[in-house]
């Protein structure tokens, strides 16, 4: 209770107690009633101030409630009057986090009986993610400046910085992905092909799965890991593995695999593609929305704005991380282990994309490179390109993809 005693009003607390203490060694009964009214002017200050009703309501705004990183919103704070005395001399205080600039205070002189006050102020993130503007407080006190209450006028709002995306031309060659022949073919396959995804035998699996066709081919014991028909479709794949990238912030390799992903995402949506993106987990991203509509970008966008770091240190996958379809992987450090966990699960015959980040250069240790681990992703008929830089352009990597889907190698784009 006492905590709402401002400095003031506990030194004139801390002054009464005292000449109390005096007045009673001394027998100064003078001096004890002036004790007694010191220390009851700061105690009845502190109850009335916080048993007054306070007459002012607010109500926050934040437009638009989505914006890229690096946009611009206005937030938008409306304080009106409930009570019928006058209130003037606020103090108001909307907690924005420090991506979105910190507090901002106002100083309002009246609130007008009729329509309120308008307040407002710009935000622009700098980093992609979920932000909580609020909440906005205000502090009421006594005459007399003795007792201090914080009163909170409006709750928590939601602010969307997603990630930046870029504008994307062209299409790789490819099945499902452009108009070569390889998918043509591929269309034109139907259920009759061998669709099974095979893996080499390891102990304990089930001999019932063993398929003998794919075993006789590569003359080692294979087992079927899933059996389904081939369908139209584009998975992308994000690795937000922490051990797997460097930097900080938004110049951090990881933000820009987001941002890099997002625009594949929707570029390949705004040609007609089914696109569903996955991570290094297996989880899938904005599961629940429809893979056609309007709706796609936005529940795309909002789920890589809210995707955060993960503490799983390799690659590991119970299944085909393209999930049978076409395969576009954006990957940060790539150790042997993880080019082996990422190609064994996925049938040859499906179109594997991949672009490796140079993360050595996203804070200048260049102490991985990632041209071993493009090399083996290229023999096993992945087209693999590389990002070598914080200042690499997504436009140019996708192009590049474009240009090598049927190459055998690839670029480094500086």
């Amino acid at each position: 209770m006492l905590s709402g005693l401002t400095i003031r009003g506990r030194c004139l607390l801390a002054a009464g107690v005292a000449a109390g203490i005096c007045a009673l060694v001394l027998d100064e009964r003078d001096l004890l009633r002036v004790s007694a009214f010191v220390i009851a002017l700061p105690l009845l200050a502190l109850l009335l101030t916080s048993r007054t009703r306070f007459g002012v309501a607010a109500r926050r705004e934040v437009v638009p409630a989505r914006i890229p990183v690096g946009g611009r919103a206005t937030v938008q704070l409306h304080v009106s009057a409930s009570g019928r005395m006058p209130i003037g001399g606020l103090m108001l205080e909307d907690n924005t986090p420090h991506a979105l600039g910190g507090r901002h205070r106002f100083q309002l002189e009246a609130v007008p009986k009729h329509g309120g006050a308008v307040l407002e102020y710009p935000v622009s993130p700098v980093l992609r993610g979920v932000h909580q503007i609020g909440p906005l407080r205000t502090s009421i006190d006594d005459p007399f400046g003795l007792a201090e209450f914080e009163r909170e006028l409006a709750g928590r709002s939601r602010l969307v910085a997603v990630p930046e995306v870029v504008a994307l031309n062209g299409l790789p060659a490819g099945s499902g992905l452009g108009t070569g022949e390889d998918g043509a073919t591929r269309l034109r396959a139907g259920h009759g092909e061998d669709d099974a995804v095979v893996r080499q035998y390891r102990h304990g699996d089930d001999i019932r799965r063993v398929h003998w066709k794919s075993t006789a081919r590569r003359d080692e014991l294979m087992v079927r890991v899933e059996e389904r028909p081939w369908h139209a479709g584009v998975t992308v794949l994000l690795d937000r593995r922490s051990a797997a990238h460097r930097g900080s912030g938004a110049r951090s390799s990881l933000e820009w695999a987001v941002s890099a992903v997002a625009s594949f995402c929707l570029h390949l949506h705004q040609h007609g593609q089914q696109v569903q993106v996955s991570t290094e987990d297996g989880a899938q991203l904005a599961a629940g929305a429809a893979t056609s509509g309007d709706g796609y970008d936005d529940a795309v966008l909002d789920a890589l704005a809210a995707v955060r770091a993960s503490s799983q240190r390799d690659l590991v996958f119970s299944h085909d991380p393209g999930s049978g379809q076409e395969l576009i992987a954006v990957l940060g450090e790539a150790t042997p282990a993880a080019v082996d966990e990422l190609t064994k699960l996925r049938p040859q015959e499906t179109r594997s994309l991949v672009v490796l980040l140079d993360v050595g250069a996203w804070n200048g240790d260049g102490g991985y490179d990632p041209q071993p681990a493009a090399r083996r992703l290229r023999a096993a008929g992945w087209t693999a390109v590389v990002a070598s830089g914080p200042n690499t352009s997504i436009g140019e990597i996708w192009q590049d993809l474009c240009r090598t889907s049927t190459a055998p190698e690839s670029e480094v784009l500086p």
